[in-house]
């Protein structure tokens, strides 16, 4: 069992302990819920850096990347940096997030904002629409063909955007569908680890035209950034290049300044 199938397996007894506690007609009463979401589809259209600044504080690879982190603070640096829109860790066990932190931002600024977790349940979509999201992620690695175009779908009916990720060719081809509005690269292996970005320039061609292209993982010099443009790709996942600085936001400022530069 690779790390991604224990991260899904721990996943469905959360889910069903989180629809034990909050029903689904309690989370549509959320004042969020009737919030009309902001488009990083359109913002990554129109921003020439692109860049989508992530929160968490650790990683099953980086356990310690920056546990003391205040989402409030740091989304706030985030969206004076300039940066495209925000990705929120809202996994607890492997990740050290919350619907809570997802809230947070959401209060503190109007940028569109991702709900990064591990999808494997429509509950999810509802409880991430109602915590103040624009963004819903499903991962191709944990989910067939008939999940994701049900899960975009109730996506869509929220006034969600989806994003979809994908590690290899297989994954990506057998994912396609309506419904989606980006396409994510990630460039880690799962079983080893290892960051290639080369994945994302490999699979680039492979994506048509009508879905953004976003780059995931292990980018922290600009000049990678420039590379991945030339391959189409808009948007730039970037976490931990920030997330293990003291200041998440100055840093996140400072490459982005120099990606404009």
């Amino acid at each position: 069992m690779n790390i991604l199938e224990k991260i899904a397996a721990h996943k469905r007894v959360e889910v069903a302990e989180s629809k034990e506690e909050v029903p689904l007609e309690a989370l549509e009463l959320l004042p969020h819920f009737k919030r009309k979401c902001i488009s990083l589809k359109e913002r990554l259209q129109q921003f020439s850096t692109g860049i989508i600044a992530e929160f968490k504080r650790r990683s099953p690879s980086h356990p310690e990347i920056n546990l003391e982190a205040e989402v409030e603070k740091i989304a706030l640096g985030y969206a004076k940096a300039g940066a495209a829109g925000i990705s929120v860790l809202t996994d607890e066990e492997f990740f050290g997030g919350s619907l809570d932190d997802l809230m947070q931002a959401r209060e503190a600024v109007n940028l569109p904002l991702l709900r990064k977790d591990f999808i494997i349940d429509e509950y999810q979509i509802y409880e991430a629409k109602a915590a103040g999201a624009d963004v819903i992620l499903l991962i191709a690695a944990i989910l067939n063909r008939n999940q994701i175009a049900r899960f975009a779908k109730t996506a869509k009916k929220l006034g969600l955007e989806v994003l979809l990720e994908v590690h290899n060719e297989e994954e990506l081809e057998r994912s396609l569908m309506p419904n989606l509005d980006m396409i994510g690269v990630n460039n880690r292996n799962l079983k080893t680890f290892e960051i290639d970005l080369e994945n994302s320039k490999n699979l680039a061609e492979k994506i048509p035209a009508e879905y953004v292209k976003i780059s995931e993982s292990g980018i922290s010099e600009t000049v990678a950034i420039k590379e991945l443009q030339k391959s189409g790709f808009q948007g730039f996942l970037i976490g931990g290049n920030f997330m293990a600085t003291n200041d998440p936001g100055k840093s996140a400022a400072e490459f982005i300044k120099e990606l404009k530069g």
